[in-house]
């Protein structure tokens, strides 16, 4: 009897833990200590915005790649010193755009309110922000995450998913953050809009498995098309390719539809129709409305930005995003 007592006091306890876990990130955080930040992140988005509207694809990778690596925490932002290799230096992140618009929003909330908001917030509502001004879906950001003081170079070669990933790894790595297969395929999604660096896929049409070969997966018609008119060469470094060719710039289902064709630009995006449950997925969404693909793409960005997050009294709030405070 005193034993079952013990175990249902057990059993209390580790649910109001987990239910503070889950609680402390919530919707207005920051209503009292900085009750206009949302506002001011939200109105420079809108502002600058559609002077560079490819930004806002940029802005939601940044995202991905820092929840990636030790959770949603903005040490993607982190630079390197001289006894340390940031995330942002290894190879899937030397792409990535969009940190001085970050520290010019940094600098603004910063100004309002002093050590209040954090980078790893900032990164999460200027994705959100961005995706909307340029047309596409609204999702719900809850805050009060809190910044990292470690960033590691190895980190982000091991735990962000690669373009060159088949659906094993791409499970594994979802699976590692909490993300089941739904997620792979509406987080991939994102693809829909940007551009991607021939560098990032150019072994399928060169060299696939060694022997100058093209991925059998890739529509034969497209990757001649890649070939002659983008990726003339293997070593192309430079060259912007479209994700998705025609429909760049909307966020939109044509991603999914270019998936069935086998025109998916990445080895990560044929994956996608390697595995019955993700491939049915994706038939799935092209059948329903467009509303129906933004209703759930939002349910599992709320559900990444959640990803391993720092809280409470962990971490800190940088002074400014690149740099841990002294």
């Amino acid at each position: 009897m005193g034993g079952s007592r013990y175990f249902g006091i057990v059993i209390l306890v580790l649910l109001g833990s987990l239910g503070s876990i889950q609680a402390q990130l919530e919707l207005g955080f920051y209503t009292k200590n900085c009750p206009r930040a949302e506002k001011i992140i939200e109105d420079f988005v809108h502002k600058h915005i559609h002077n560079a509207p490819s930004l806002a694809a940029a802005l939601i990778r940044m995202h991905f790649h820092d929840c990636f690596v030790r959770g949603c925490d903005a040490s993607v932002l982190l630079n390197t010193t001289s006894n340390n290799q940031a995330e942002k230096d290894a190879t899937p992140n030397l792409t990535l755009r969009g940190f001085d618009f970050v520290d010019r929003v940094k600098s603004l909330v910063e100004a309002e309110c002093a050590g209040i908001v954090s980078c790893a917030d900032i990164i999460a509502l200027v994705a959100r922000d961005s995706i909307v001004a340029t047309g596409g879906p609204f999702w719900k950001v809850p805050t009060g995450r809190r910044d990292g003081t470690i960033s590691n170079f190895t980190e982000a070669l091991t735990n962000i998913p690669p373009p060159f990933g088949n659906f094993t790894t791409l499970q594994t790595l979802f699976a590692n953050k909490g993300l089941d297969l739904n997620d792979l395929v509406l987080l991939s999604g994102a693809h829909t809009i940007g551009v991607s660096h021939c560098s990032s896929f150019s072994n399928r049409l060169y060299n696939f498995t060694g022997v100058g070969d093209q991925d059998p997966a890739l529509d034969s018609k497209y990757a001649a098309n890649l070939k002659a008119n983008k990726c003339r060469n293997p070593n192309d470094n430079t060259t912007k390719v479209e994700m998705d060719p025609g429909s760049r710039k909307t966020f939109d289902l044509s991603y999914y539809s270019l998936l069935l064709k086998r025109r998916g630009l990445f080895e990560s995006d044929a994956a996608l129709t390697t595995n019955p449950t993700t491939k049915s997925f994706v038939t799935q969404l092209l059948q329903g409305p467009l509303q129906n693909f933004y209703d759930e793409f939002a349910k599992s960005m709320e559900k990444m930005g959640r990803v391993d997050v720092k809280t409470g009294s962990t971490g800190e709030i940088r002074k400014q995003c690149a740099v841990v405070n002294s």
